[in-house]
Order: structure tokens, then C-alpha cells, then sequence
């Protein structure tokens, strides 16, 4: 796994994303096992409890579930990992709208630059 952080948010935050979004894309599919704190701390370059503290969460958050005897899975839950899809989506898109209307454009031209960007692909 490439890791890659920066300076601008705690690298648990950042770890949690990084996991979450291979968990989206099916990188980590559902009912795998996930690579242990202290071999994804190793891979990281970070300490395993800044690790188990991300790995922590995303068990909190339903992603992963946890089991003493078989280390952690990511969830079965397909409505779990749609869930968290579409909240990654529209995150993403309050963010555009947010730069849009910080630029002075309306949501209805937001909306004609989404449609324009849609037909040139």
C-alpha cells in the first residue's frame, strides 16, 4: 500500500481515509481479512498505536469488525460500504460547491459546469 500524508491533519485521520477508500473500491472487498495493526504500522512508516487508534475507528464506524481469534475483516454489510459511498460522494461535492460559490458561481451554474464536464467525457 502507497501511504502518503501530510502535514495539514493527524495522520490517524488520514490513515482512516486512505483505508476507508480501499475499502469503497473493493481493493480490501468484503469478509477480508485485514493486514494486522502492527504490519500496516511497518508499511506506514508510523506507531502501531496511531494504527490501532484509525483501525479502531473504522470499526466504529462499521467498516471493519473485529474478532479476537481472527484479527479484523472489513464488514459484509453492503449497506454499510454504500453508506459510506455516498457520504464520500457527497462530501466531495458540498466541497466543490463550497469553491464554486467562494468564486461567485451560482449553484445553477455549478449544475451547467457538472453537465458540461458530463458531455465532454
Amino acid at each position: 500500500m502507497d501511504w502518503q500524508f501530510t502535514d495539514d491533519r493527524p495522520i490517524w485521520q488520514q490513515i482512516i481515509e486512505q483505508l476507508t477508500l480501499k475499502i469503497l473500491k473493493g481493493e480490501y472487498p468484503p469478509g477480508e481479512r485485514l493486514p494486522g495493526v502492527r504490519e500496516l504500522a511497518a508499511q506506514a512508516g508510523v506507531n502501531p498505536n496511531t494504527m490501532q487508534r484509525a483501525m479502531a475507528q473504522l470499526e466504529a464506524d462499521g467498516l471493519a469488525v473485529g474478532s479476537r481469534t481472527a484479527g479484523r475483516t472489513v464488514t459484509r454489510d453492503a449497506a454499510v460500504i454504500e453508506a459510506a459511498a455516498k457520504a464520500r460522494a457527497k462530501a466531495a461535492v458540498a466541497g466543490c460547491l463550497r469553491i464554486l460559490e467562494e468564486l461567485g458561481y451560482s449553484r445553477e451554474k455549478a449544475l451547467e459546469f457538472l453537465k458540461e464536464e458530463l458531455e465532454h467525457e
